[in-house]
């Protein structure tokens, strides 16, 4: 008896360190693959996971540039109600929904040499144009020539070869307004946090005119189809709200199966989370955009320098003070996710990106038995992108 349990023992062992090799093996020869062979890796970026983010200026295009690395399919939800800079000019004079933060994203997802990258960002330094996108204009004609925004942004995506779509919120014509906590009601964008700021007074809550404005029907449909829904990074009150604020959007990402994750800010932001801590930034999230059930929050636990935290201070901002635990609630993930541009905080997109897929690997791809080449490719990834 003790014989065969000793036999039985030694099969089982060697199965379990075949099974073991072969892993290893099969992920680091599909890593070599991927890696040598452009056109494969074109169509196993096609199979990755689906993923759709929702937010809108800087943080949003950081991040897509990070989560391009693992997958094409990637649909960016981003917020219409800009008002300011060179989208406001085209907004007024065109009669067009604004096209800075479209813009940024489809660069952000392009596959383009640097040249062109550098055209579509280039900002005329004088005239009538001064301070204009090339890229925002590109955008109008396209717009122009096909006769709607919606196909203009489609055919400029196809034009740079992107790796997902971009998508606005909404195909209607609206207005940011916000609500202060002493009453006061502010209309527009860009004049939201500067007079928050200016005043002293706190933004109560964000709405948008008119009110409750019908979703764009392929948000709601990409939302429905995601393997994960991510909210943020952005400016809370005037990028990532207001998405919230049309009508269907709340309602399709608590009812999606998708996991849903929460990427707070670095740092808190003049006129609209001064004084804020992670825990006021996801109760927002929550109470005033109506999602219920983020499973994740992804947050940044590094520091900066004196000098640099200083020189932020003086513009009223700070670092968003982490948090133990938000009860009862989301786990929270923390990283250094701080990334120095000419002494600007950032998001690091390639640590956030990893701790991103590290989470959609382990609750979509490794409970999904109809997708273990998907999980063996993000794993490979993941161990050939981990962050030193």
């Amino acid at each position: 008896m003790d014989g065969h349990m000793l036999i039985i023992g030694a099969v089982i062992v060697t199965i379990v360190f075949a099974v073991m090799y072969i892993d290893i093996r099969y992920y680091e020869n599909l890593k070599s693959l991927v890696h040598h062979n452009g056109i494969f890796k074109y169509h196993i970026l096609q199979r990755g996971p689906k993923i759709v983010v929702i937010g809108g200026g800087s943080g949003l295009s950081t991040l897509l540039r990070g989560l391009k690395e693992y997958t094409s399919n990637l649909v960016a939800v981003v917020t219409v109600a800009d008002d300011g800079g060179g989208s406001g000019i085209i907004r007024e004079e065109m009669g067009m929904l604004p096209p800075g933060d479209i813009r940024n994203c489809i660069l952000a997802l392009a596959n383009t040499e640097p040249e062109m990258d550098k055209l579509l960002n280039y900002r005329f330094k004088d005239g009538s144009l001064k301070g204009q996108s090339f890229g925002n204009l590109f955008l109008v004609a396209i717009n122009d020539i096909t006769g709607s925004f919606e196909k203009g942004i489609e055919k400029m995506s196809e034009v740079l070869s992107i790796a997902g779509r971009v998508l606005p919120v909404t195909l209607e014509d609206v207005r940011l307004v916000a609500e202060l906590s002493n009453g006061a009601v502010v209309e527009g964008e860009s004049k939201i946090p500067v007079i928050s700021h200016n005043t002293g007074v706190s933004i109560k809550s964000v709405y948008l005119k008119p009110k409750d404005p019908p979703a764009y029907e392929k948000v709601l449909d990409a939302i429905g189809e995601a393997d994960a829904v991510i909210i943020g990074p952005g400016s809370l009150y005037t990028s990532i709200l207001p998405n919230f604020c049309v009508a269907g959007v709340s309602k399709a990402v608590n009812e999606s199966g998708a996991v849903k994750i929460y990427i707070s800010n670095i740092m808190t932001q003049p006129g609209e989370t001064e004084g804020y801590d992670l825990l006021d930034h996801y109760d927002a999230i929550k109470r005033l955009g109506g999602v219920d059930n983020i499973d994740y929050i992804i947050a940044n636990n590094g520091t900066v320098s004196a000098e640099i935290e200083n020189k932020y201070r003086e513009d009223g901002a700070e670092l968003v003070k982490e948090i133990k635990k938000i009860p009862p609630g989301p786990e929270v993930i923390y990283d250094d996710f701080i990334k120095l541009k000419k002494d600007y905080i950032r998001h690091d997109e390639k640590k956030l990106a990893y701790r991103i897929m590290e989470v959609v690997l382990n609750t979509r791809l490794k409970k999904d038995h109809s997708r273990v080449f998907d999980y063996f490719y993000i794993k490979s990834l993941l161990i050939s992108k981990r962050p030193q």
